[in-house]
């Protein structure tokens, strides 16, 4: 780049590319010097070769290895080095900085186009509609949100709801099974009496048939009269007759 026309420019804004390589190539050094130190110090303690015979040949590996790397690295950063002076600091044919006496009419953006009053109004309609859609989305956002709070305590209340209504049908249907087994021994019990009553009426009958004449029949059911009998107690005893 040396008495070139990017040089020329370079300096004219007060930049020096090699001077900035050569900084990012002293930074790479330094930092290779100081990675290879630390290793050879901390290989000496792990080892436990601090003033052995053996130290002086970990010296020699060190520097052998350190030899090998940088010889590659400093080729590989020589190569980076021109690459970056011949193409990211090379300014392009016929490219020339504004000279101080250009007029104002030669710059990039026209000074009487950022003055227009129709642009302006434009711009400030723009800037109106976004603050207005900036506050119309914050409204929207905390209808949102209060919406989310209202789903969440709705789905809370129905699943109280729904637990009460779980906890109800399994009391209710416990409740109706404990009645319907009450209700069943009740009429089991029920039904045991008036099969043990039968039996008793009708066992006396024929004790009592057995033990009087036959002119006498009529006249006895369990040591009282016909004549005493209600109606129920008639239909009962000539169903227990036909039954004989």
């Amino acid at each position: 780049m040396e008495g070139s026309e990017s040089e020329a420019i370079f300096d004219s804004l007060n930049l020096n590319p090699q001077l900035f390589v050569n900084g990012v190539l002293n930074v790479v050094h330094d930092l290779a010097d100081d990675a290879f130190d630390f290793f050879h110090q901390d290989a000496k303690t792990q080892l436990k070769l601090e003033g052995t015979d053996r130290s002086d040949d970990l010296s020699k590996g060190v520097a052998h290895i350190r030899n090998m790397i940088q010889s590659v690295l400093y080729k590989r950063l020589a190569m980076w080095e021109t690459y970056c002076l011949q193409h990211c600091f090379s300014v392009p044919e016929g490219f020339s900085l504004p000279q101080a006496n250009d007029s104002p009419g030669d710059s990039l953006m026209d000074h009487d186009a950022l003055g227009d009053p129709e642009l302006d109004a434009q711009l400030d309609s723009l800037r109106d509609k976004l603050t207005l859609v900036g506050k119309e989305t914050a409204e929207l956002n905390r209808e949102l949100q209060a919406l989310e709070r209202q789903s969440v305590v709705s789905n809370r209340c129905a699943g109280s709801v729904n637990e009460a209504l779980q906890l109800y049908e399994q009391h209710s249907m416990h409740d109706m099974f404990q009645e319907l087994i009450r209700n069943a021994s009740e009429l089991r019990m029920k039904m045991e009496k008036l099969k043990r009553k039968r039996v008793e009426e009708t066992e006396c009958i024929r004790k009592e048939r057995m033990n009087m004449p036959n002119g006498d029949m009529f006249t006895i059911k369990c040591g009282k009269g016909l004549s005493n009998a209600t109606l129920e107690e008639l239909q009962e005893f000539i169903a227990d007759i036909k039954n004989v």
